[in-house]
């Protein structure tokens, strides 16, 4: 059984300079997600924090996995399309938990 596939958008090429955009912002965004896991890891280290070492985790798990595994199929383009965004997705999936479980646990 095939479920409905959800279609967002036209299947239309964007233009040029939108893919170029939403290039450079990915790579913006995974930087400052890097920078705030790390500062995040710090805290955590000075202050022996469990929830800055979730807070720490979420954010690689949901910025910089993704990326590396894209990043991977790019250099590697062997591998299916459909494994890269499952793992991808999961991945994202657990940081939000982390950071989730960070925001709720006592410090």
């Amino acid at each position: 059984m095939h479920l409905p596939v959800l279609q967002l958008w036209e299947p239309a090429m964007p233009p040029d300079w939108v893919i170029v955009f939403q290039q450079v912002t990915q790579l913006v965004s995974v930087i400052i997600g890097v920078f705030i896991a790390y500062q995040a890891y710090r805290g955590y280290r000075r202050n022996d924090s469990r929830p800055m070492f979730f807070i720490c985790l979420g954010f690689v798990l949901v910025l910089a996995v993704p990326f590396c595994i894209f990043l991977l199929y790019w250099l590697v383009p062997a591998a299916p399309m459909s494994a890269v965004i499952v793992t991808s997705q999961l991945s994202q999936v657990s940081g939000l938990l982390a950071i989730l479980y960070a925001l709720w646990m006592p410090s």
